[in-house]
């Protein structure tokens, strides 16, 4: 945990004065309700009535199950798996379909990913881990023989994108560990015992790594700077040299020169890039070609360009490419929902694997020998799991079978895409919203709950959500989700929709959902809630800025409360990348702007109840963004409970913790919902 958040959370304002009052004498914390503080655990509680047991039994039957995420191939054709049997994630080895799961790693603190090396010879597995959420990964060697752990990075820098070396002898992986907020690349030779070494590093902006060479004498390397513009490099490994992987780049001036020599000024974004099997070619996700990402193969050799997705209106998010290079895996997300789609390069074949639940498909990787595909999948009425497509049999192998915990998960409601018009107009009609909506089964009309996304560049994608299926049986609200401006995946026009001074109008964009809501007779316009993390934490705060007279109250997860405050103390190695997004608060335009869209600063214009939760450790969105609101709120008059967790950082990832969580979070959407 950050000693800075503890010390002004325990000594000092803002939700701070109302702390020491509640720390005070037995007399003295005679207070209103909306001060009492009490602890349990790591969590500390504020204006939160007592538990309600019989709530949380009835939510703890659904929330009781677990997933399996598919993160990686052994050499000898097992899997690791992550999955819960305690607490929190750890990794897991599954040797066959529906196989035991042999636990491999025992910590308190879940395990982020893992990653094995493709070498036959290979003794073991690289896995992350960081303390209490606070994002700071550290890398770990497990060796398989005698089960032993070892630290490969300094204990205490952020470290990510661990990519095996084709010899599996070393790591290659982006660290701040030089100045504690770049982005520089380092490689280090685990079994050689010694530091990581410095590969690259005194660049501005994020590096990651995507790819080794076949040879082991390069790595592909991404400059990411928004999610609008990313560019990538060849760097050679043993000089460290990069170089751009296609023609004359002016990053400062945002040009870029391609192989024709012609000049643009347009940003391409690159999600996911790999070497072909042949070491020369790239492939890669880009949205170079349009409005969309689609997977492409680059040769920097004979300039040759080409896609390997057909030409359509949705983004392609992800893919794997056989080690042969016989077979290309990708991903098309669809409004939300994913289509997964094999090409045999030797038959000319479009192959579509049978039988994936109908949802979410991620983690795409082909085994060493390039004849099963492994990924995860889950649905509305199914836990995420591990499954394996065959080649040779063209079958499914589910390799996981998640519990759901003791409900029947027929009893699911399966969300209904549905299309709302905004408050603007697009393509000579009103501007057309995606949302997906969880309807109870029972008659209505129905309390509502708007569940935001965050990002603010992310999109909600329907997938096994058992908090939303026991808020519409349990409690009887219908969940809408809907993906305003500004979200991925509906083209890169409509992601900068909210850019800058563009910030209020996706919030907008609830106020003509609440307008949508209005008019289905089946919804409750008098009883809707409005919940959000991290930007849809803000987005949450602003909506009940706008509409309060329209809204029952709101639920904010580690949310923004003011973009100044926010900026000034996110950690250093994100907020020129949050800048890129939000705008840059050392401009007195933007400055201005900022303030005039604060929700703290506007918290008088919010007359309803609020719950806002949040992780100590968080490195995004810093504690003192919750704590400055709920003490704003607390001294205009208003209601606001407090959640806290001192092991937790942007969000809560620990299952005790997060029981408590929704625990709260039902009881206080069931006091909304009265009528």
């Amino acid at each position: 945990m950050h000693t800075r958040h503890l010390a002004r959370f325990l000594t000092a304002p803002p939700v701070l004065v109302l702390t020491l009052l509640s720390l005070a004498s037995p007399a003295e914390a005679q207070q209103s309700p909306t001060t009492l503080r009490r602890e349990s655990g790591n969590l500390v509680l504020e204006g939160i009535p007592p538990r309600d047991a019989a709530l949380a039994d009835k939510l703890a039957r659904y929330q009781n199950g677990r997933n399996a995420k598919f993160l990686d191939w052994l050499p000898d054709g097992s899997m690791l798996i992550a999955t819960r049997f305690g607490d929190a994630d750890q990794v897991h080895r599954v040797a066959t379909p529906l196989g035991s799961r042999d636990q491999l790693t025992f910590y308190p603190e879940p395990i982020a990913d893992a990653r094995a090396p493709i070498v036959a010879t290979a003794d073991g597995f690289v896995f992350m881990k960081d303390r209490g959420g606070d994002e700071n990964h550290q890398f770990y060697y497990y060796r398989t023989t005698d089960k032993s752990t070892r630290l490969l990075t300094d204990g205490k820098s952020k470290n990510g994108t661990p990519v095996w070396s084709r010899d599996g002898k070393r790591l290659a992986f982006y660290s701040t560990a030089r100045d504690g907020r770049s982005y520089d690349i380092y490689v280090v030779d685990v079994d050689a015992n010694t530091a990581p070494r410095l590969l690259s590093g005194g660049q501005e902006g994020i590096w990651d790594v995507f790819d080794w060479s076949p040879d082991n004498t390069r790595l592909l390397l991404r400059h990411y700077v928004s999610i609008n513009e990313s560019y990538l490099y060849v760097a050679d490994v043993a000089t460290g040299l990069r170089t751009p992987l296609e023609g004359e780049l002016d990053e400062k001036k945002n040009n870029r020169r391609n192989a024709r020599g012609r000049k643009s000024n347009d940003r391409i974004a690159i999600s996911r890039a790999k070497f072909a099997p042949d070491g020369r070619g790239v492939y890669l996700i880009s949205d170079e070609a349009g409005e969309f990402s689609q997977l492409r193969y680059y040769d920097p050799v004979t300039k040759d360009k080409r896609t390997i997705s057909p030409d359509i209106n949705w983004d392609v998010y992800d893919f794997d490419v056989s080690a042969d290079g016989r077979y290309i895996a990708y991903v098309v997300n669809e409004d939300g929902r994913s289509r997964l789609t094999v090409l045999d390069n030797t038959m000319k074949l479009e192959l579509a694997p049978p039988g994936i639940p109908d949802g979410n498909v991620s983690n795409l990787k082909f085994d060493n020998a390039g004849k099963r595909l492994a990924f995860s999948a889950e649905s509305a009425q199914s836990p995420r799991d591990a499954y394996v497509y065959d080649l040779g049999k063209n079958a499914l192998e589910r390799w996981t079978r998640s519990e759901a915990g003791p409900v029947d998960t027929n009893t699911f409601v399966a969300p209904e895409l549905v299309h709302y018009p905004t408050w603007d107009r697009a393509s000579g009609g009103p501007r057309m919203l995606s949302a997906y909506i969880y309807r109870p089964k029972s008659a209505g009309p129905h309390p509502v709950l708007i569940n935001i996304h965050g990002g603010p560049e992310s999109q909600y994608r329907p997938g096994y959500e058992p908090f939303f299926q026991f808020l519409v049986n349990e409690l009887g609200y219908a969940v809408i989700a809907p993906n305003v401006r500004g979200s991925s995946g509906y083209g890169k026009s409509f992601l900068k929709l909210d850019d800058g001074l563009l910030r209020e109008d996706s919030v907008k964009d609830i106020g003509a959902l609440l307008v949508w809501i209005g008019v289905q007779p089946m919804l409750d316009r008098e009883r809707v809630v409005v919940m959000g993390g991290s930007y849809g934490g803000y987005m949450t705060l602003a909506s009940l800025v706008s509409y309060s007279d329209r809204l029952r109250g709101g639920v904010d997860v580690v949310g923004i409360s003011n973009f100044n405050t926010f900026l000034a103390n996110t950690s250093a190695y994100r907020r020129d990348q949050r800048r890129e997004e939000y705008g840059d608060e050392r401009d007195p335009k933007m400055r201005a702007f900022f303030s005039r869209i604060s929700p703290f600063n506007n918290s008088t214009s919010i007359r309803r109840p609020l719950l806002v939760v949040q992780g100590l450790n968080d490195p995004r969105v810093p504690a003192s963004e919750s704590e400055q609101m709920v003490a704003r709120v607390r001294a205009n008059g208003g209601e606001a409970w407090y959640l806290a967790a001192r092991d937790e950082g942007h969000g809560f990832r620990k299952k005790s913790n997060r029981d408590f969580y929704l625990e709260t979070t039902a009881m206080f959407l069931e006091k909304l919902a009265k009528k």
